[in-house]
């Protein structure tokens, strides 16, 4: 199946938005400065193990006796910090900065769910535990072969995560709504993923809902999500759901 270039997502609110994939090239760049930037920790940490180990005794002729004392747990320390840095370098990264490492913040891009949300910790870690097969045999073939068939460009870590890897700024991007853009004063990135997951829920299958509790639905959540803003009286119960819902994507997106 052909890659496409853009990630179009139709939202609950009636909000179209578009993405423009990362391909190989840039992905790859990303990649190479992180694993710059990972094997520079690895070093620097083994020199430190290495100077611990001369500044407490330890000899580096084969057969030595390994230092004692605090040298000891300062170089399984390091050890332990090497293996993190090796192993849980994107991970790490990729969920404490929402889809991102330093390298696709150089070259400008993120991972995002195939939904447009923010990455989860769970979905950053799957990605990467899947690294090891992608990177076979050793420079990523399994990766590249899969995303340039694959429609949405994902590797197979992404593909068993459920995620994307997306430029951060867009050309070209549909331009946002004035709803979107009104939306700003809300504060709806103060919201719960649970409540937005209440919202969207609602926004999806109000059609289904017979008028009246259609209305009864939108009036509670509505006054709900006000009463945790602190918004104050509600004019329209449905237009503030489409505002908070296009609000909280429009600031979680990259973020």
């Amino acid at each position: 199946m052909p890659a496409s270039e853009n990630l179009i997502i139709d939202t609950p609110e009636q909000i179209r938005l578009e993405f423009a994939l990362a391909g190989v090239g840039s992905r790859f760049l990303a990649l190479a400065f992180d694993t710059l930037l990972q094997g520079s920790a690895i070093i620097a940490i083994v020199v430190i193990g290495l100077i611990v180990r001369w500044l407490t005794g330890g000899s580096f002729s084969p057969g030595a006796v390994a230092p004692s004392g605090a040298g000891t747990w300062v170089i399984a320390g390091l050890v332990a910090a090497a293996f993190v840095v090796y192993s849980g370098y994107f991970a790490i990264f990729e969920a404490v900065w929402t889809g991102q490492t330093p390298g696709k913040r150089v070259v400008g891009l993120r991972v995002i769910d195939v939904s447009g949300r923010p990455v989860s910790v769970y979905a950053a870690i799957i990605r990467n535990a899947v690294r090891i097969v992608d990177q076979v045999p050793g420079i990523y073939a399994f990766a590249i072969l899969s995303v340039l068939l694959t429609r949405r460009q994902q590797r197979l870590g992404d593909l068993a995560a459920g995620t994307v890897v997306v430029h951060e700024r867009l050309e070209g991007a549909a331009p946002a709504t004035a709803a979107m853009t009104a939306a700003v004063r809300h504060g709806a990135h103060r919201l719960s993923v649970e409540e937005i997951v209440l919202i969207e829920g609602f926004l999806r299958r109000r059609a289904e809902l017979d008028s009246m509790m259609r209305l009864d639905s939108a009036r509670r959540i509505a006054r709900r999500m006000a009463g945790t803003l602190e918004l104050g009286p509600v004019e329209d119960d449905e237009r503030l759901l489409e505002e908070l819902a296009a609000e909280y994507r429009a600031v979680e997106r990259y973020r």
